[in-house]
């Protein structure tokens, strides 16, 4: 498969599902920020739990050279900007709404599509930078730099996305030379190794059983959604699947409406629809391109 090519539907419901299952992990940490726990035990017991979990599922038991990596340098930085990434989303999530969070996060595929030629060789056509493009000025319809509405959780969710499309790159690059297995629970793993001197510092139990639920279900959507991601990744070039993401916005959208009574400004509606309308034309583009080929 090549970037000039449609991408597999396989991919896309498995990335689809990947993001819905993130947009529920973003949803709880907001939820218990608010609730007065600190960002920082957050994301350290979501990579634990994601890595007890995948663990427990896969058996490590039974065959531990599925485990074992090829490359251990790239599966440590892999898992730094894995931990990165989580702390500062988490941290972003104490100030902005989730949907002006996961709109600077889709500034994202602008960076992916960017780095994909020189890091992973992948030939990207021009329509696709006109998608990611586009997305990219929704992205600052919403945020606004210049006109007061810029503040330090807008920064912090833009190291978040620096850090997660790092993530997604190496995640590609590394899929043909590691067992899908290494990938899916190294980086948990060096993620809660990373963070455990935070813990004593950070640590914030969870007040009741519906905190605990939640607190435990980061982990667990964040592993579901991470395997379905890797998924999508095995068969497909990043510079494809990265637009794709854009869909998250609706769902995010409900989650901030309906759990938290987000009501979007006129410019958050507008950068989204900008956003989202990016990510569609290419969807439908992909469609056409899957039409003729068979």
């Amino acid at each position: 498969m090549t970037a000039n090519g449609p991408a597999p539907l396989s991919s896309i419901f498995c990335f689809f599902g990947a993001f819905f299952l993130f947009s529920c992990t973003d949803a709880g940490a907001k939820y218990l920020v608010l609730a007065g726990m600190q960002p920082p035990f957050l994301s350290w017991t979501r990579f634990l739990v994601h890595a007890v979990l995948v663990s427990l599922l896969l058996r490590l038991w039974v065959r531990p050279q599925r485990f074992a990596p090829a490359n251990p340098g790239a599966h440590v930085l892999r898992g730094i900007l894995l931990f990165l990434s989580g702390l500062f989303s988490f941290w972003s999530l104490t100030t902005l709404q989730l949907v002006e969070f996961i709109a600077i996060i889709f500034m994202g595929p602008l960076v992916i599509t960017a780095l994909a030629q020189p890091l992973l060789g992948e030939k990207v056509e021009w329509q696709r930078w006109i998608a990611v493009g586009v997305g990219l000025i929704g992205v600052l319809v919403i945020t606004r730099p210049g006109f007061g509405t810029f503040k330090a959780g807008h920064a912090s969710a833009l190291l978040a996305m620096l850090t997660h499309s790092l993530f997604v790159i190496m995640t590609r690059r590394m899929s043909a030379s590691e067992t899908h297995e290494s990938l899916l629970i190294l980086p948990a793993v060096v993620a809660t190794v990373f963070m455990l001197p935070a813990v004593p510092l950070t640590g914030s139990l969870p007040a009741n059983g519906l905190q605990w639920a939640v607190l435990l279900s980061l982990g667990a959507f964040a592993a579901m959604g991470h395997w379905l991601f890797l998924r999508a990744y095995r068969t497909t070039e990043a510079s494809v699947l990265a637009p794709y993401a854009y869909v998250q916005m609706l769902w995010t959208a409900l989650f901030g409406y309906f759990l938290f009574g987000n009501n979007p400004d006129g410019w958050t509606m507008l950068g989204s629809a900008i956003i989202i309308a990016g990510g569609l034309y290419l969807m439908h583009r992909d469609r056409l391109a899957r039409v003729r080929t068979r």
